[in-house]
């Protein structure tokens, strides 16, 4: 047998298979597209079931399949792996059907779509918090889900984002040495946020950027700013007595009572 012909069977089957999906997809057979397009997402050929899912959505719509096709069209996207439509789809299929048995999982797909979305510490984090509100959401509406656990394991993944990033911007301000600012907002993060998961090392360079603005202060300001030292030491010494930094900590300390007392001698030789 003529190989050429051998090796044109297997092309001439592609091409007829690929004819035929074509004047499906063009076809105006609503039940059809339908059917096929539930056999592709069962065969995970999920690029031809949401080309054929969004040709008929608005075929249904209104229809007792309308709900069933718009889920499947938003599941078609997400494995498919085009998050962003599959986000958009979930998001209008429940706002739309908010009572439909697909909702609470489409719900969950479309949070699972916003954390792909996100981006690292380092980044734009609105994504994040777009993500973290739709997850409270969800929540609050279904606090006894089977996707409860899996929720709360992405917040608290998005929430160390955030309180790091706020951390680590707090401190480039130590970094670039510019202590009063570091001080100030390093403060701030503990202010808005108590429980953040870093506040042993902001609380340490909240004594560390106090001790450096005061050291590099003239000499008639120092002894206040040594005070603010002393006393934030104390804060740190208080809930962190065996904390890593505790030994360079309490040389700062130490300094900051040597100086103290030196300024307070120096007043009394005046008086």
């Amino acid at each position: 047998m003529n190989r050429r012909f051998i090796f044109s069977i297997p092309l001439l089957f592609f091409a007829s298979c690929v004819g035929q999906y074509e004047s499906l997809l063009n076809g105006t057979d609503s039940e059809l597209k339908y059917t096929k397009a539930m056999e592709y997402f069962e065969a995970k050929k999920f690029n031809r079931s949401r080309e054929l899912f969004d040709r008929i959505v608005m075929v249904y719509r209104g229809t007792p399949k309308d709900d069933t096709i718009q889920y499947y069209l938003g599941l078609s996207y997400y494995y498919f792996g085009d998050y962003v439509e599959a986000e958009a789809t979930f998001d209008m299929f429940t706002q739309v059907f908010p009572r439909s048995p697909f909702t609470q999982k489409a719900r969950f797909l479309r949070i699972d779509c916003l954390y792909d979305m996100t981006y690292r510490w380092e980044l734009d984090q609105l994504p994040t918090h777009k993500a973290l509100a739709v997850i409270n959401e969800f929540l609050y509406d279904y606090p006894t889900s089977e996707y409860t656990d899996k929720c709360k394991e992405l917040m608290d993944e998005l929430h160390e984002r955030l309180e790091r990033k706020s951390y680590e911007s707090a401190k480039l301000y130590y970094k670039i040495e510019d202590y009063r600012a570091a001080a100030h907002a390093l403060k701030n993060i503990l202010k808005d946020n108590p429980d953040n998961r870093y506040r042993e090392d902001i609380m340490y360079h909240i004594v560390a950027s106090n001790y450096k603005y005061a050291a590099n202060s003239v000499s008639y300001r120092q002894r206040e700013r040594f005070l603010v030292v002393i006393d934030e030491y104390y804060n740190f010494i208080s809930e962190f007595p065996d904390s890593k930094y505790t030994p360079e900590l309490a040389g700062m300390f130490r300094r900051a009572q040597r100086a103290t007392a030196r300024s307070e001698n120096s007043a009394s030789e005046i008086e």
